[in-house]
Order: structure tokens, then C-alpha cells, then sequence
């Protein structure tokens, strides 16, 4: 028997789960599920090439446009496009243009649901390749095409960030880094980064205990991961946890009260538990998705850490509240999430303008709920992966209109993708290259 390494699956099979992955994508499945029906040896590769995809899906469509009059079915129509997306830009491009186009045909030949139109797939690549140049001039023109995001959503970050629309939108197009928080209740920042180059993955420290690595790699190969010296998070969310214990007093005979309102998968709790470290702390973890709230043991789990985690909705604290208020409320709200587009390319594809102001309403719901179980002199830090003012500046604004015993401390504000501070609000401790977040830390005043 050969114990020679398996050979990779052919081109052509993976552009048909590519292209069979931005199918569900656009019926309304999300990446990750699209992507997790792929099986698991041909995931990674298919998953890289479907990012690709999504970051230059405004392009495609827009030189699919040129190429045929008519949209073809759905099948064949996501093939096609998945090929231009991968081979419009020569050097961005995985593979050479003509190889990804000879596959592409070789696709959609093997595929049943495809095979009728192969001849039309292959028409439309060739002619791709013979006047390439020029199509990519002509849909040039074409504000979706040039930046790859719906029309509402550019003209909604246009007016909202008129100075800085255009680097959001080139950031999402951009691979994020691979960003990691070290455990401090285990080791330091700068024993774990030793630890990092001695196993060839340099780093540079950001945030206040995080390390960014020069390269991605699967956590399997970060020495001390599985023994929970550290976790993965975006330098961004990192600012959540010292932001909102900063300015609480932190003892060891009195267990601080924190709720962690919508808690999955954990990464949040979990830095609220580190940030302590030997002070006395209880966190309530709240989910309301009892797949998810798993998520938040195995998370605590691995790092060596405790919580209690509660299935319950936030919004309705009669369900599940004790009584006794908390000292700090954590509230990472659902949002758009229009600020971790760099991680989540299908994002902006299946979002649509009318979900702004249905999550907004979701958010306010939650803020006013959750606002009465902070005690007096306590603290609230309202937090979302969203850069449009509905999910963030405009929701606090309305709150302190509506809330005269809310104060608003210092805080970051709108973070912009790759923003290192906010004009309006406080500097972010040289973050360096992150996601988008808002943060508001709200104060309850004594009666």
C-alpha cells in the first residue's frame, strides 16, 4: 500500500463546490453553513477560492452582464461567475486566467445540472479571455463592479463616512488578519509571543494583550492554543472587556456582578474572566440559542474558566433575572454586521437596506430592557460590528434622549476596518489593522 500523500481534488471539482457554495449563497443560506456542506478534506480549498469569489462577485456579475443578454440559470450562472470572479484580475488570481477557464468548462460538462450549458459557459469564458481588457474597462463604470458591495450600501457609507467610504470598501475586500488574545490568567503577552517565534509564526503585540500574526494558520498549529494560553479575536473586540471593567472597583472578597447578555460563542465572557484576573468576578452568560450557548462551555472549557451559562433571551429579563442588579452589562448586540465583512465576504451579499432599521429596533428593544438591571453607579457598554449610524451613534443618541439617568463615558465610538482611532471619540491604543465596531460605555447615574 502507497503512503504517499493523497493528490489534491481536480480544479474543475472544486469550482463546481465553489460555484454549488455561491448558489445557496445567493438563495439566502449563509457562507458558513454553504461552506460547512462542503465535505471536510476539500473545505479549506474550497472555502479559500468561495472568499475570493464573494470579495469580486460586484465585478463578475457586472462582466457577466457584458457577456450574455440574458441571466442563464442559476446552476450555470454561478459557475460563470465564479470563473470571472477568480480570473478578472490577472494578479489577483489563484490560477492562470486560461487554466481557470478550461476548468470551468470541464465543470460544467461533468455537472448534470450544468452540462446543457457548457457550450454557453465555454462561449462566454472564451470571449472573456479575447476581450478582457476591455470588459473590465467597461464595467469599470460600474460603482458596484468597482468596489464589490451593493448599491445602498456604498451610497449609505457615502453619506454617513464621507472621508473614509472608500478605504471601508477597499478594506472589505481585503483578507483579515489573524489576531490572537493571550490568556493572561495563564501566561504574558510577551512569554507567549517567545513562544510564538520559537515555532516560526511572528507577531506584533496589539491591543492591549493581543498579538497579530504575519500569516494565518489553522490553530492546531499555534503552540498553547489547546491548552487555553490564548483565543482567537479581532483586536476591535478585544477593547470590549478592560473597556467596560475600567473604572469598577475589582476585589477579592466582594465578586463583582457582570452579565454578558448575548454571549456566543464566548470569546467575549471569556476576556471579561481573564480581564479580572485574581479578583473576585461572576458572569452570567446569556444565549438564546441553546446550539450556540454550547459554544460558550466548550469556549470556557478550553481556556480553564467559569460561567454560568443561561439559554434565555435577553430582551426578557422577567424570564430569567434573579432580581439583583448587576454592576456591569456587556451587550454585544445582533447587527448587521457590517463592520467584520473582511471575515464574513457573504455579508454584504445578503444583507439587505430594510434589515438596518429591523435590527435597530431589536437593539433599542434590548438597550431598554436590559438598562433597569444596572445598579446605580454601575455600567452598560453597548457594543456592535457595524459601521452605520442606525446600529450605533443614532441608537445612543436616541437612548440618552429617552434615558436622563444614562451618562456617556469616553469611548472608541465608530471603529472603523484598519481605523487606528476616531476624531469624535478617544484613541484605541494603536489597535492596528482590526474590523469595524461601535462602542458606547454607558454610566447609570445614583438617584
Amino acid at each position: 500500500m502507497s503512503d504517499s500523500p493523497q493528490a489534491s481534488p481536480p480544479l474543475w471539482r472544486q469550482l463546481q463546490l465553489t460555484a454549488a457554495a455561491l448558489a445557496s449563497i445567493r438563495a439566502g443560506v449563509s457562507g458558513s453553513v454553504a461552506f460547512e456542506a462542503v465535505e471536510p478534506g476539500l473545505r479549506p480549498g474550497v472555502q479559500a477560492l468561495g472568499f475570493q469569489v464573494l470579495r469580486w462577485l460586484g465585478r463578475a456579475e457586472a462582466l457577466r452582464r457584458q457577456l450574455a443578454k440574458r441571466t442563464p440559470p442559476p446552476a450555470a450562472d454561478a459557475l460563470l461567475c465564479t470563473a470571472l470572479a477568480l480570473a478578472w484580475d490577472g494578479e489577483r488570481s489563484p490560477y492562470e486566467p486560461f487554466t481557470l477557464v478550461d476548468q470551468a468548462v470541464e465543470a460544467a460538462k461533468r455537472n448534470p445540472g450544468t452540462r446543457a450549458q457548457a457550450s454557453f459557459v465555454n462561449a462566454c469564458l472564451r470571449r472573456f479571455l479575447r476581450e478582457r481588457d476591455e470588459l473590465v474597462s467597461i464595467t469599470d463604470r460600474e460603482p458596484v463592479a468597482q468596489w464589490n458591495h451593493p448599491r445602498w450600501w456604498i451610497e449609505r457609507l457615502k453619506r454617513q463616512h464621507p472621508r473614509d467610504w472608500q478605504r471601508v470598501l477597499a478594506a472589505d475586500n481585503n483578507q483579515a488578519p489573524m489576531t490572537l488574545r493571550v490568556n493572561l490568567r495563564k501566561t504574558s503577552v510577551a512569554a507567549f509571543r517567545q513562544g510564538l517565534a520559537a515555532a516560526q509564526l511572528p507577531s506584533v503585540p496589539v491591543a492591549a494583550s493581543g498579538l497579530q500574526l504575519a500569516r494565518a494558520r489553522p490553530v492546531s498549529q499555534i503552540p498553547g492554543f489547546a491548552e487555553g494560553e490564548c483565543s482567537v479575536q479581532d483586536a476591535a473586540a478585544q477593547v470590549a472587556a478592560p473597556l467596560l471593567l475600567s473604572g469598577l472597583e475589582l476585589r477579592r472578597d466582594a465578586p463583582l456582578r457582570v452579565l454578558d447578555a448575548c454571549a456566543a460563542p464566548g470569546g467575549k465572557t471569556a476576556h471579561l474572566l481573564e480581564a479580572a484576573g485574581s479578583a473576585a468576578i461572576e458572569v452570567t452568560a446569556l444565549e438564546v440559542d441553546p446550539v450556540r450557548a454550547r459554544r460558550i462551555d466548550e469556549t470556557l472549557a478550553r481556556l480553564g474558566l467559569g460561567a454560568k451559562v443561561v439559554v434565555a433571551d435577553a430582551s426578557r429579563p422577567a424570564d430569567w433575572w434573579d432580581g439583583q442588579a448587576f454592576d456591569a452589562i456587556l451587550l454585544d448586540a445582533p447587527c448587521t454586521a457590517s463592520g467584520i465583512v473582511r471575515r464574513h465576504p457573504d455579508v454584504r451579499w445578503l444583507r439587505r437596506e430594510s434589515d438596518i432599521e429591523q435590527l435597530a429596533l431589536q437593539q433599542a428593544m434590548l438597550l431598554a430592557g436590559l438598562w433597569p438591571l444596572v445598579r446605580p453607579g454601575g455600567r452598560l457598554l453597548y457594543c456592535t460590528c457595524s459601521v452605520f449610524f442606525e446600529e450605533g451613534a443614532h441608537q445612543i443618541e436616541a437612548f440618552l434622549a429617552h434615558n436622563t439617568d444614562a451618562r456617556l463615558l469616553p469611548s472608541p465610538g465608530h471603529l472603523l476596518p484598519q481605523s487606528g482611532m476616531n476624531a469624535r471619540g478617544v484613541p484605541d491604543n494603536a489597535l492596528g489593522d482590526h474590523d469595524g465596531f461601535f462602542y458606547a460605555l454607558l454610566e447609570k447615574l445614583p438617584r
